[in-house]
């Protein structure tokens, strides 16, 4: 059974590298482009509270500040948080050391929930997806980007959790629809299938849901 320290301790492995995905780091405009017009899209308008869960080195976190939202990034990683704070060094932005899936923000509220690629590494999924929504203010926006990869089991950081979840390679957008039930409305899907926002042409599934709490 994968820790805590050991789920922290597989991505500060990964964290020197892990800018090296042009979906990451976002060092060319081409990708900073396409992600900052879909943040646009789907977030209230700015200055927004915006929790940014599992923020990783902070590229979308920065993306939120260059559109004036006020954003909180957390994440488990203690060498993540420290890239994200070089990236976010004078802005302002806050990020802290924390476990994404029950984030560490006392009474604090958002108008916006923001996670990318996070869903997968919950041992609880839909007990995540409870607090999430919860974080919310009435009226506040859930932005879940996800997606069912084409990822033999080998890929799986922790891959006992392989056999714990079914959500182990990224979740189908019905099932996700269907764990919403009753937590948000207004719920749309927007396929992710510009190649823009990864860096290349994906065969798998991508996408974001979009909701109001």
């Amino acid at each position: 059974m994968a820790t805590m320290s050991s789920i922290a301790g597989y991505w500060d492995a990964a964290a020197r590298r892990f800018d090296r995905g042009a979906d990451h780091g976002l060092r060319e405009p081409r990708g900073r482009t396409a992600w900052a017009h879909r943040l646009r899209a789907w977030l209230p308008e700015a200055p927004a509270d915006v929790l940014d869960l599992g923020c990783g080195t902070g590229s979308l976190t920065r993306l939120l500040v260059e559109q004036g939202h006020r954003p909180l990034g957390i994440d488990l990683s203690p060498k993540m948080i420290a890239h994200a704070r070089a990236r976010l060094a004078g802005t302002g932005a806050e990020v802290v050391i924390g476990d994404a899936g029950k984030p560490p923000v006392g009474r604090r509220k958002f108008d916006a929930v923001l996670a990318r690629h996070l869903l997968w590494t919950q041992p609880e999924p839909q007990a995540a997806l409870r607090r999430w929504a919860r974080l919310a203010r009435r009226g506040g926006r859930l932005v879940l980007i996800e997606g069912r990869w084409n990822a033999p089991p080998g890929a799986v950081p922790y891959a006992e959790r392989a056999e714990a979840t079914p959500w182990a390679h990224g979740v189908e957008p019905a099932v996700l629809r269907e764990a919403l039930t009753g937590l948000v409305s207004d719920l749309r899907i927007e396929p992710l299938d510009d190649p823009a926002l990864w860096g290349w042409e994906t065969d798998d599934e991508r996408y974001a849901v979009i909701a109001t709490v």
